[in-house]
């Protein structure tokens, strides 16, 4: 009984020694970002977003965000969890499908990129493939009275490349891209 106690009690230690030496490198490698592990602030006209969460944009003005199961709230991330043959779900694609085509009426059902009607896992993806932007091009320099040439050099502005351009894919942060917009239309 003794050596199972004292093996308990070493065991223990040896858990509170590595929890914390891993604690304490996540935090330290954290502190090398320039936003020091607290995610990315961007601010403009006086108002603050977290960069690295997504963001509602549903306006035709604007590009639209990828769809979110959770309302973009941060303290419910997570997906629907319904697998792609849940009728339900189905339906749900279907009607964001249709939304999409009604608001993009030049776009082929065959050119939405399928980021645009699905959630990610956190429900809280930030960013859109390149062609999840380019595609809405079409319908926001309709709008704004822009040409759609300003438009796809903006979107390739804000695109993201790869890290050591091999790790990962392009990414267009949906936040930055439409503070940009409002930018280049408020010069």
């Amino acid at each position: 009984m003794k050596r199972h106690i004292i093996i308990a009690i070493r065991l223990t230690l040896c858990m509170v020694l590595f929890s914390g030496i891993y604690t304490l490198a996540v935090w330290g490698i954290a502190q090398l970002t320039p936003e020091k592990g607290k995610g990315e602030i961007v601010t403009q006209n006086k108002q603050s977003w977290y960069a690295n969460i997504g963001q509602s944009f549903t306006e035709d003005k604007y590009f639209n965000s990828r769809p979110s199961e959770n309302n973009y709230d941060a303290t419910k991330s997570g997906g629907s969890n319904k697998a792609p043959s849940n009728p339900e779900y189905l339906a749900q694609v279907k009607a964001r499908i249709d939304t999409f085509l009604l608001h993009n009426p030049e776009v082929k059902r065959s050119e939405i990129p399928v980021e645009l009607v699905t959630e990610s896992g956190s429900g809280l993806d930030p960013d859109l493939s390149p062609e999840g932007a380019l595609v809405q091009v079409k319908r926001i320099a309709k709008i704004r009275g822009i040409s759609e040439q300003t438009l796809t050099n903006l979107v390739i502005n804000c695109t993201d490349k790869p890290i050591f351009n091999c790790i990962g894919t392009s990414k267009v942060n949906v936040l930055k891209l439409n503070l940009a917009l409002d930018e280049l239309l408020s010069n």
